[in-house]
């Protein structure tokens, strides 16, 4: 028998909301933001709510929210099927150069990341020649997405080829980690790039308008849904569905350019795990639970079925782990996706200066600037405890630490 580590969150009028923030802080915009949701008449059985907690655009980040007959598109987002990779390596600690810099840029080299803000010009964060493998791996997506832009043709003119094995920004990274037994590892964090962010506002604007007559009714116009068995809730599964496998896809070409660029810098010959770790965290697919067959969707919360492996990385400085889920029934088997964030990033910058940054981050090789305070580990929540409130969820396999740490 699991021990139960959640809370009860009961709303009149509501299903119930379990939580599994033991010792963890939970602000009351994101608290609301729940019991909204809740009140929904579709959700199945109750809410699960993880200890990463907090406040989110369109739903809560970290929320497992499961339903039946319906689908709502602001809860899975616009990062659809953004998520994490990790591969272990056959390097140790002391097969890393002493001077990680060059190990670093040659990583941003290797990989397009951030955005250029510019009209018209250049996107930094796009391909500028789209290599050979990005061009296979769009081949396989290609047939997919031209039976969705046949039936929504504004989504044509998207990054989408440009953009697939690209990191994007904010806190999307990529990351070179020692674990316990000081093994080397690679560990990277990006979705579904700028298709699935039209593809995500595409369909909350059509959530939106189907819904024109009763959305005033709603606890908040970000829960506007589609009903199964409509024209646009089969799309939205059609089109969500593709642009979670072009996230998958993404994330396991970045993973190949940073295993080449670090086979530049380091002479000595490697292997690399053949099955890495590769999952979502902004997502929904159809599941089994309870004896009924539902939708899940996962804001900002990972799958930990049974023996699943999953990755929940700290804040940029902080721990990071591998883990492997418990198969706790009552979280529709699901675990934080981070730390999450303990202030807003518009906090942050007023918070802390590049000093701090500079503090925090010196046992890492990565950029020191005004344009990354936002992501400073103190803007997290303590990933130790966000672990704790979670140990009914998942064990966990291996702790990794920080070396090399690249953002968008």
């Amino acid at each position: 028998m699991q021990e139960q580590t959640y809370t009860m969150l009961e709303v009149a009028n509501s299903k119930p909301i379990k939580l599994w923030t033991q010792g963890v802080p939970v602000e009351p915009e994101a608290r609301q933001q729940l019991m909204n949701t809740a009140k929904m008449p579709f959700i199945f059985k109750h809410m699960a709510v993880m200890p990463d907690v907090h406040l989110g655009k369109g739903s809560t980040i970290g929320s497992v929210i499961p339903t039946m007959g319906a689908i709502i598109p602001a809860a899975v987002g616009v990062d659809i099927g953004c998520g994490m990779i990790a591969a272990c390596t056959s390097l140790i600690a002391s097969d890393l150069p002493d001077n990680l810099h060059g190990l670093r840029t040659a990583i941003e080299r290797a990989v397009p990341h951030g955005r250029s803000g510019t009209r018209g010009g250049r996107d930094k964060g796009a391909w500028d020649h789209i290599p050979t493998s990005a061009d296979v791996a769009w081949s396989a997506l290609e047939s997919r997405f031209k039976a969705i832009t046949d039936k929504y043709p504004k989504l044509a003119k998207t990054n989408n080829r440009n953009h697939l094995g690209t990191l994007g920004s904010g806190n999307h990274f990529i990351e070179v980690c020692l674990d316990e037994a000081n093994r080397v590892w690679f560990m990277l964090h990006s979705g579904s790039r700028g298709v699935g962010n039209a593809i995500g506002n595409l369909f909350i604007e059509l959530a939106r308008a189907d819904m024109r007559e009763h959305i005033a009714d709603l606890p908040d116009r970000d829960l506007a849904y589609f009903e199964e068995g409509s024209q646009h809730f089969d799309d939205y599964v059609e089109a969500v569905g593709w642009a979670q496998d072009f996230a998958r896809q993404n994330r396991a070409l970045m993973m190949q350019a940073v295993i080449a660029a670090t086979r530049q810098v380091i002479s000595k010959p490697f292997d690399v795990a053949l099955e890495a770790v590769n999952c979502h965290h902004n997502y929904v697919q159809k599941e089994r639970h309870f004896g009924e067959d539902i939708l899940v969707t996962r804001k900002g919360a990972v799958s930990a079925k049974k023996g699943e492996l999953g990755i929940i990385p700290g804040s940029m400085g902080a721990k990071s782990f591998i883990v492997r889920g418990l198969g706790n029934e009552e979280s529709f088997c699901s675990c934080s996706h981070g730390a999450g964030r303990a202030m807003s990033r518009t906090r942050a910058k007023q918070l802390f200066t590049v000093e701090d940054q500079v503090r925090a981050t010196a046992h890492v090789e990565c950029r020191k600037d005004a344009a990354v305070i936002d992501e400073i580990p103190m803007a997290y929540k303590d990933i130790d405890q966000v672990m704790h409130a979670q140990r009914e969820l998942v064990d966990v396999l291996h702790t990794l630490r920080q070396m090399v740490c690249v953002k968008g």
